[in-house]
């Protein structure tokens, strides 16, 4: 069973910093998309940032981030590509919610697999 495993959520003034880490053991496929996920009150589930293979160069990474969070996080993996994580700066209290990390394959709609959520509370 695969499992992906979060760290570093927590409690963060406004305008402060966090980074959150998913790692795995899994052999990441080239048509493969890793991913952070957030989950606020009463909101949906939203995609806040992804690294997936570009369309024209599929042996380079396309990143993809949310308007509300584009310059101001950043989503990154090794080359081993056995995790990634996302560093959060300039955190909003709108920010706030329960992260997941996330891999999901372009193709291959059965395989998608989360992590179990680690929470990231923005406040004074």
């Amino acid at each position: 069973q695969v499992q992906l495993v979060e760290s570093g959520g927590g409690l963060v003034q406004p305008g402060g910093s966090l980074k959150l880490s998913c790692e795995y053991i899994l052999n990441i496929l080239d048509s493969d998309i890793v991913g952070w996920y957030r989950e606020a009150p009463g909101k949906e589930r939203e995609l806040v940032a992804s690294i997936a293979p570009d369309d024209d160069r599929p042996w380079t990474d396309a990143k993809t981030y949310a308007s509300s969070v584009r310059g101001r996080f950043k989503i990154s993996r090794p080359s081993t590509k056995d995790s990634h994580a996302l560093q959060m700066n300039r955190l909003k209290p709108e920010d706030s919610g329960v992260y997941f990390c996330n891999i999901r394959n372009k193709i291959l709609t059965s395989r998608n697999y989360w992590g179990q959520g680690t929470q990231v509370t923005v406040s004074s």
